[in-house]
Parts: structure tokens; C-alpha cells; sequence
């Protein structure tokens, strides 16, 4: 008897177990999840956490535009999808999230190009003066529409594990010194803090400077200690960052623009199902126009505070047209130079992006 009963039972289970791997041959698992984290069986999408470091603070331009990313991904997976906004110092200095990035330790980062200039050395292009427009509107249109820079430099982001889906500015660089910047002169002997960039030494080599790659954490108390006698950034940074309390002059020079880059792992993101996808693209499409109006009201402000600021007064220098004229004709060697000397880089890329340049501009 006992025999016999445990025949039935041991039929049974193998019946039961048989029927559940039919059941999820044919789709009968109805948890809703799925490896690429898309959208379940009945449209909505399964829920997922991802974090967003940025180089900035709460304030600041790149921090702000994490927090509205994450709003709309929310709004747009009905909360199932979730973005923390990590702001700067959180992970790190700026090169640590950038390896973060790669290896998957987070999800997205804005970045500059800048910090991974060792890594890719095209991407210091945005690092040469006087190479990009100073209208501020020219330059988020050849950002957003590049060819050269949003397939043939995204592509060589790729091979190490960074996928940039857009690149923007947050405005045009200004100096601030103690000395008043107005001719490459003035930087003869100065020494002047820059990124983790090969050709940052080379474009203030050219005005006779000398420089220190540094954290922008550590940059105040240079300034201040004056182990360091000036730097660029643009106006909304100088402002938070304070950078006026311990400088006398500020020099609106339009060399160049701080470019920041939307990016994501790229074999997390290439992994992603398409509605995902698809999600994450429309959001950083529709973020262009966003930041871009978010970068002028932030530098205009800023730059309002600073002249307002009875405290600590500031010398407001604007380079007139003959000024920038004189930067530009020392600074054009080095576009040159980096073409043709700088180790890895693409000559064809710079060649097709100054010609987009120029058809944007009219030049």
C-alpha cells in the first residue's frame, strides 16, 4: 500500500512540474520582469533603480539637470523607474566617477571631456581656444547636431565602456586672476589650474603660463593660497564655487566653452530593452533645450551676483573684438598642433568637425 501511494504520489509531481514548464514556455509567468528591464506583459515597466552622478552640487547647472532627468524618467514609467541624483564628492573626485561609469558601479554621469582626455584624446578638442563660436546659441546647435561628435567621437568613447548620448554646454569659460587678464601677456609666469588634459598645458603654454592639474575641489584654497593664480570656468561656477571672494578680476573672454557630456555605461545601456531605450533617448532629447535655458539664466544670474557683490568686489574685464583677436592669433598654432602632434588623435574628425563649425557659422 505504501508502495503504491508513493507511485502516485511521485506521478503526480512529475505532472504538476511538467505542466509549470509549459506554462513558462508559453509566457504563464506573470511577474513581469524581464532581463532587459523593459515593459512587462501588460505595458507598464518593471521597476529598476539607477544613479546619475554629476560633477556639480545642488544648485549647479549639472546636479540640476540630473534631478530633472530623473523627474521626467519617473513621470514617463509611471515611478517604476527610479533615478538618484548623486552630487559631486559623493563617489569621488571627477576621475573616479568617470571609472565608475565604466565599470558599471553607476548607471549614467554628466562628465567633461576633459577628465577623460588620457583615455580619449579627441575628446580634448573642446579644450582648444577660439576653436568653437561664442555665440552661446551656435554652439548647443553644433553640439546637438554633430556628426563628428555624436557618432564618430561617441564611437571612440565606446571602446572604453562610455556611451555619451549627448554633449552640451553649460556656457563659455571665463578667467579670474589677481592680475586682470587682457593680453596673452598677462599670463606670462602665472600658473593656472586646469583638468586632467594634455592640450590644456599646450593652450596656456602658448600665452607663456604655467599649469597645475587639480581637483576642482582643491581650487579654493589654491586660490586662495595662491599656490594657484588663476583658472576658467564658466560664470555660474565661479560664482558658487566662490572663486570671486579670493580673485579681483574676472575676464569675460568666450575662449572656449565648458562642454558636459549625458553618458551611460555602455554595455548596461547596449543591455537595456528597446522601450527602455527608447525612453532614456527621448528624455536626453528633450533635456537639450532644457539645460540649455537653465545654463543662461544660471550664468546671467551669477554674473548679476558677482557685480552686486559690494563684499568682494570684482573688476569685470570684457575682451573687446581686437582683444580676442590677438587670443585667437596665438591660440590657432594649437589647433594645428593638435591635429597634427597630439598622440591618438583622429585628424579626420577634427577636419570634419571644424568643417561643421564653419557651415554652422557661416565662416
Amino acid at each position: 500500500m505504501i508502495i503504491i501511494f508513493n507511485k502516485k504520489l511521485l506521478f503526480m509531481f512529475v505532472s504538476i512540474l511538467a505542466l509549470s514548464f509549459v506554462l513558462a514556455a508559453c509566457g504563464g509567468d506573470d511577474s513581469g520582469s524581464d532581463d532587459g528591464g523593459g515593459e512587462t506583459a501588460d505595458g507598464e515597466f518593471a521597476e529598476q533603480e539607477w544613479r546619475f552622478v554629476s560633477e556639480e552640487v545642488p544648485g549647479e547647472v549639472q546636479y540640476e539637470y540630473t534631478a530633472e532627468f530623473a523627474d521626467r524618467i519617473s513621470e514617463k514609467t509611471d515611478g517604476a523607474i527610479t533615478i538618484e541624483p548623486i552630487e559631486y564628492g559623493g563617489l569621488g573626485s571627477e576621475v573616479d566617477q568617470a571609472q565608475m561609469l565604466q565599470q558599471g558601479a553607476v548607471e549614467f554621469a554628466v562628465m567633461s571631456p576633459g577628465f577623460t582626455g588620457g583615455q580619449v584624446p579627441d575628446g580634448q578638442i573642446f579644450s582648444l581656444h577660439y576653436f568653437f563660436p561664442s555665440d552661446q546659441e551656435q554652439v548647443q546647435q553644433i553640439l546637438t547636431d554633430s556628426e563628428a561628435l555624436n557618432e564618430d567621437l561617441r564611437a571612440k568613447y565606446e571602446e572604453h565602456s562610455i556611451t555619451p548620448l549627448s554633449f552640451w554646454t553649460e556656457g563659455a569659460m571665463a578667467w579670474t586672476s589677481n592680475v586682470g587678464i587682457e593680453s596673452p601677456s598677462d599670463w606670462e609666469g602665472l600658473n593656472t589650474r586646469v583638468q586632467e588634459s594634455p592640450l590644456m598645458r599646450e593652450s596656456y603654454a602658448a600665452y607663456g603660463a604655467t599649469v597645475q592639474s587639480m581637483s576642482q575641489s582643491e581650487l579654493y584654497t589654491a586660490l586662495d593660497r595662491e599656490t594657484v593664480d588663476g583658472q576658467e570656468n564658466p560664470l555660474f561656477y565661479i560664482e558658487s564655487a566662490s572663486f570671486n571672494e579670493v580673485q579681483d578680476t574676472l575676464t569675460i573672454s568666450n575662449h572656449n566653452n565648458y562642454v558636459a557630456m549625458t553618458t551611460v555605461n555602455t554595455e548596461w545601456y547596449n543591455g537595456l530593452d528597446d522601450s527602455v531605450k527608447e525612453v532614456i533617448d527621448e528624455t536626453v532629447a528633450e533635456m537639450q533645450d532644457w539645460v540649455f535655458e537653465e545654463q543662461q539664466s544660471s550664468n546671467q544670474e551669477a554674473l548679476d551676483a558677482m557685480v552686486d557683490d559690494t563684499e568682494n568686489p570684482t573688476e569685470v574685464i570684457e575682451l573687446t573684438e581686437d582683444q580676442i583677436a590677438e587670443f585667437s592669433e596665438v591660440a590657432e598654432p594649437v589647433h594645428q598642433y593638435y591635429r597634427d602632434e597630439v598622440e591618438g588623435i583622429d585628424p579626420e574628425l577634427f577636419d570634419k568637425l571644424q568643417q561643421e563649425i564653419e557651415d554652422a557659422t557661416g565662416e
